[in-house]
């Protein structure tokens, strides 16, 4: 992320205000922007350049170009170590990269091993995503990462399992009622899993804190530009932990909820047409098609819920950060995507 890149000038935050939910959908929509995809390796360093001419004084302004490389970079690098994102599991390559798995699980009539294998598909990827973009003050140790990844496979197959068991028994329900319940299971089982995924695979920063720092008022930046300092760490804050941790894990729920409910529902109205009953060969295209549109418009409204820099009032973190905020005594810190 631009925040990596060196120079000791501050970056704009963003084009828009994202002390709005809606400017930070705005913002949301260009970390997600999947052209961000085609960028090569070239166009990223140059980015990287051009971002780091107005960070070292050299460009005067922020223009549409800066703008653009900044956007380049902050799709493309992790905040805390600048480094790429492994590919698939950037934020801009969410909706492709789950576009199949979100297919798998809500393919009407899975048996029993196609639930477990997509279930287990899924929770393989939610690791890779919340293991990339997570907070990396506090790394996961390979032990804790393997132990993290099981509980979250075990806990999605067993809900999902377990759901489709139950819902052929209620017989007090309608068979359309069912039907619409057994689309439903696989949501049930990301949402429960999605967020407990997030916990498990971030527990380590609960346990041990994550880093915090001074907010700066515009006149301390100014005088950290001049001087060429870093702004030290104030230290691990667990509160500071338990808050990112959680946000993140309810924008998961935030982000599952309309692409596991909406798809499926639209999908069952659709197979009662006369139109989609004469071609059933389209009913994986138009899933597909419902899958994608819903995630187009989802993830950016989602991404949005919480900022992803987030400031706080030290008096709401441990005792020992009280009377160490900075402007308004606030302090900040990397909540994580």
């Amino acid at each position: 992320m631009s925040a990596s890149l060196p120079g000791n000038r501050d970056l704009p935050a963003s084009q828009y205000d994202l002390d709005t939910y809606w400017g930070r959908v705005k913002q949301s929509a260009e970390i997600a922007d999947p052209r961000t995809l085609f960028v090569s390796t070239s166009g990223l360093e140059n980015a990287k350049k051009l971002v780091s001419s107005y960070k070292q004084g050299e460009a005067k302004s922020m223009t549409p170009q800066i703008w653009q490389a900044k956007k380049v970079v902050d799709s493309t690098l992790h905040p805390d170590t600048g480094q790429p994102v492994f590919l698939p599991f950037r934020m801009s390559c969410f909706v492709i990269s789950n576009l199949i798995v979100t297919a798998g699980m809500l393919t009407p009539g899975l048996q029993t091993t196609g639930t477990l294998l997509w279930q287990i598909t899924n929770q393989s990827l939610n690791v890779g995503i919340n293991n990339a973009n997570a907070n990396k003050s506090t790394p996961l140790s390979a032990s804790t990462l393997v132990k993290s990844y099981l509980f979250a496979v075990s806990a999605s197959c067993s809900v999902a399992l377990g759901l489709n068991a139950t819902v052929p028994r209620l017989k007090r329900l309608s068979p359309g009622a069912r039907t619409v319940l057994t689309r439903l299971v696989p949501f049930a089982a990301v949402a429960s899993a999605g967020a407990l995924n997030v916990f498990l695979m971030r527990g380590e920063e609960i346990r041990q804190g994550i880093d915090i720092y001074p907010t700066l008022s515009e006149e301390e930046k100014t005088q950290k530009e001049k001087d060429g300092t870093e702004v030290p760490s104030l230290g691990k804050s667990k509160k500071a932990a338990t808050l990112a941790v959680g946000e993140t894990a309810l924008s998961r729920v935030l982000n599952s909820t309309p692409i596991m409910v909406l798809p499926p529902l639209i999908l069952v109205r659709l197979q009662e047409t006369q139109w989609l009953k004469q071609r059933p060969r389209m009913t994986l295209p138009a899933n597909l098609g419902l899958i994608l549109t819903t995630s187009i418009f989802a993830l950016p409204l989602a991404l949005a819920a919480y900022p992803q820099r987030q400031a706080v009032q030290a008096k709401s973190l441990e005792e020992e950060f009280w009377n160490k905020g900075g402007t308004d005594g606030k302090v900040e810190f990397n909540r994580g995507i």
